[in-house]
């Protein structure tokens, strides 16, 4: 029996208004007040009443509501992020007024559509950290993904740190040092040169710690581009590349399982147009990361200030690369041993950097003398002696 209606009885079985009122701590006005609803309406009106207004002029209309769990279910399906602020983004880009996004979390309540978590660590409790500039930094690592007979495959990522904007990501049977180099270098050819990199210990990412520099290392070099290396077993360094592979593999998971390693990459294909361009990130301010890239002015490595571009040839028969500068072509003598050798040539304004594409050997490294066509190499014209180009036998030189 709840207090106001042994109140009531009180003054039904004859006790005055002011002694009720005095024995349960309450006014003469409240307990008028009750006896008079119960003579309106029984022992129901004696019941505490609830203060919920009838209406609410500020209540979400139905279409809203249906829109917010159209997007839920349709982002969920699709293996993408589906949380209140994702759904505010595609509403506002889809030319919707999006809710609160505490107004859409309380819709996907109601509808069931959110599983209770355990309160997570507070994100304004970690400390982060954003490069300034597109380029200023690429992040980097691989990830296992299985194909649909059960084949183990990796996954290579290299993400702009600033604009988390996808550079590259490609499928391959193992990730070797050789295939880090090849992305890398097929990556600058499209996005230029970063000034950083960041990656962690693995070998296929440096070996100084074990005697030397492994290929990709001295590509670095070469390029003037700063390495940076993340703390054995602290993974949080690589945090954006990390966080970055969760949401790839959720994307995954949602999709029909790859058969081959073509198959799996056409999937990483998409995946890379939808995440740079269609999907907006929270914390780029629900802008694309291809919105982010491109907003600012590229980093390039300290000291590589000016133009520079990076060409891919073939040494001719002459020993000779040749380039434009200013529509007046010029010739590199390189010597008749690198004839046929594949090279790139790293163009810093006057400063020409040649490598041979394979070895990773720096072939020339000069200034070019804009006025002359041919820049020598500084010895006697014609094939070393011992070369088969001058009758000698190869692999030998001719004793002083």
């Amino acid at each position: 029996m709840s207090k106001n209606r042994v109140i009531v009885e009180a003054v039904l079985a004859g006790q005055s208004h002011g002694a009720v009122a005095l024995q349960y701590g309450i006014s003469k006005v409240w307990v008028g007040k009750l006896v008079a609803r119960w003579r309106l309406g029984g022992w129901d009106a004696v019941e505490k009443q609830s203060t919920r207004p009838k209406s609410n002029p500020h209540a979400s209309d139905e279409d809203t509501i249906a829109r917010v769990i159209g997007w839920r279910r349709q982002l969920s399906e699709a293996g993408l992020d589906a949380g209140p602020h994702s759904i505010a983004a595609h509403l506002t880009r889809a030319g919707h007024r999006a809710p609160s996004v505490t107004t859409i979390w309380r819709i996907l309540t109601r509808a069931e559509l959110i599983t209770p978590e355990p309160r997570k660590r507070p994100r304004r409790s970690y400390l982060r950290f954003e490069a300034d500039l597109p380029n200023e930094c690429w992040q980097s690592d691989f990830t296992h993904w299985p194909l649909a007979d059960g084949q183990d495959c990796e996954i290579l990522t290299f993400l702009d740190d600033h604009s988390r904007y996808i550079v590259d990501l490609t499928a391959h049977a193992t990730v070797t040092g050789q295939v880090v180099l090849d992305r890398f270098r097929a990556a600058i050819d499209t996005h230029g040169i970063p000034a950083s990199t960041l990656t962690d210990n693995g070998m296929v990412f440096t070996t100084r710690k074990r005697g030397g520099r492994n290929s990709f290392e001295r590509e670095l070099v070469i390029l003037g581009i700063d390495q940076k290396n993340g703390r054995p077993n602290h993974p949080q360094t690589q945090g954006k590349v990390e966080r970055f592979q969760q949401t790839l593999k959720k994307w995954l998971r949602a999709q029909p399982a790859a058969a081959t390693l073509g198959g799996l990459q056409t999937q990483l294909d998409q995946f890379t147009q939808r995440y740079n361009h269609d999907r907006p990130h929270r914390s780029l301010d629900h802008r694309t990361p291809a919105d982010a890239y491109t907003a600012r002015a590229k980093a390039t490595p300290h000291g590589r200030d000016g133009h520079w571009r990076i060409r891919h040839d073939k040494v001719d028969k002459a020993g000779r690369v040749t380039l434009r500068h200013a529509s007046r072509l010029h010739h590199i003598g390189l010597g008749y041993e690198h004839i046929g050798a594949t090279v790139r040539i790293l163009i810093h304004d006057l400063h020409i950097t040649i490598i041979n594409a394979d070895s990773g050997e720096i072939i020339r490294d000069l200034i070019l003398d804009t006025s002359r066509d041919y820049q020598p190499l500084g010895r006697p014209p014609g094939p070393p002696k011992g070369s088969p180009q001058r009758g000698g036998r190869p692999g030998r030189t001719t004793p002083k």
